[in-house]
C-alpha cells in the first residue's frame, strides 16, 4: 500500500466513521504529509506498512529542531492515530509510535478579554456601514454563546429558537447542542436579520445561513479572524486575540461569577469535563490578582 492510498482511506474513515470536520481532516492530512515528504527527501523506500520505529524516531528528532513542543506533540498524536487505524484494518501488526513519547507540555492558559475590553471592541464597530450591524451581531453571538468560529459561520436561521431562548449549534463531529441566548443578543441578531440581511440576495447554498458576506455567501473562518483583528487594532487592544478569545472569555466570565463547571461544559460542547477544567486555572489566576490587589496582608 502506497502513502497516498493509505492517507485517502484514513481520511475517509475519519470523515465517515468519526464524523470529523473538514478542518480537522485537513490538519491530520498535513501531519501525515510531513512524514511522507521526509521519507521522500531521504530517499527512503518505506511504505506506511513497512516504516520502522527507528525511521519514525529519526523523523521526530529532526522535527524537534525546528518545531515547538506543542506542535511536535500534535504530530506524534496524529501519526499514532494513523498507524492505529492501519492496525485496526489489519494492514500492520505494530504501531511504530507506540514507544515514542510526546514532549512534556506546560498547561497553556487561554487568553481572555475583560468585559471592558469586549465593550471597547464592540464600540469600535462602524455602525454607519451595512456590515457594521452584522459584525456587532457576530461578536455578541461569539461572546454571549461561547461559539467556535466554525459553529458561528454555519449557524442557520432555522437554528434560532428565540421564543424558547436557545440556539441550536452544530459542533465538532456534527454533534448538536442547544445553547441559551440572552435578550440583548437576540435583539442584535434580529436587527441585523431584519434591517440588513433582508435586503441581500443569498446564494442558493446560503439561503438559510445567518451571517452573509456582501455577495450573499456565508462568511469564511478567515473573514471572521480579519474582522476581529481589524477591530482590535482600531480599539487599541494590544493582546493577540482571535474569534476563539470570545469563547474563552465566555467560559472564564461565567466561572468567575459562580457558574457550575458542568453547565459550562454543556454550553461549550466539550466532550470531556477535563477540557473545561482548564478554566478553573484561569479563575485561580484571577483570584490571585484579586488577593494581591485587595487583601490588607498582601
Amino acid at each position: 500500500m502506497k502513502w497516498h492510498r493509505a492517507l485517502t482511506e484514513y481520511k475517509s474513515y475519519l470523515k465517515i466513521e468519526r464524523g470529523l470536520s473538514k478542518n480537522t481532516l485537513q490538519n491530520y492530512g498535513l501531519d501525515i504529509q510531513k512524514l511522507m515528504d521526509w521519507c521522500e527527501e531521504h530517499t527512503l523506500t518505506c511504505t506506511p506498512l513497512t516504516i520502522t520505529e527507528a525511521e519514525v524516531q529519526k523523523f521526530i528528532y529532526e522535527l524537534s529542531k525546528t518545531m515547538n513542543p506543542r506542535s511536535q506533540s500534535r504530530i506524534i498524536s496524529g501519526l499514532r492515530g494513523f498507524f492505529a487505524y492501519l492496525i485496526f484494518e489489519e494492514y500492520r501488526k505494530t504501531n511504530p509510535l507506540e514507544l515514542i513519547e510526546s514532549p512534556k507540555l506546560g498547561r497553556k492558559l487561554p487568553d481572555t478579554l475583560s468585559i471592558e475590553e469586549i465593550d471597547t471592541l464592540i464600540r469600535a464597530i462602524d455602525l454607519s456601514l451595512p456590515q457594521g450591524e452584522r459584525n456587532r451581531a457576530i461578536l455578541e453571538t461569539l461572546y454571549a454563546c461561547g461559539l467556535r468560529v466554525s459553529e458561528l459561520t454555519t449557524l442557520k436561521i432555522s437554528d434560532l429558537f428565540f421564543e424558547e431562548g436557545f440556539i441550536k449549534v452544530t459542533g465538532k463531529g456534527a454533534k448538536e447542542r442547544y445553547v441559551p441566548i440572552g435578550d440583548h443578543t437576540i435583539h442584535l441578531i434580529n436587527s441585523y436579520k431584519n434591517q440588513i440581511r433582508v435586503h441581500q440576495q443569498p446564494k442558493p447554498a446560503a439561503m438559510d445561513t445567518l451571517f452573509l458576506n456582501r455577495r450573499g455567501n456565508g462568511l469564511t473562518r478567515a473573514m471572521i479572524f480579519t474582522i476581529v483583528k481589524d477591530l482590535a487594532e482600531k480599539a487599541g487592544i494590544r493582546k493577540t486575540i482571535s474569534p476563539h478569545t470570545f469563547r474563552h472569555s465566555f467560559a472564564t466570565h461565567l466561572l468567575e461569577n459562580g457558574a457550575d463547571l458542568r453547565a459550562i461544559q454543556q454550553m461549550l460542547g466539550h466532550e470531556s469535563i477535563t477540557t473545561t477544567e482548564i478554566y478553573t486555572h484561569v479563575e485561580t489566576s484571577y483570584l490571585t490578582e484579586v488577593m494581591e490587589k485587595y487583601h490588607p496582608r498582601k
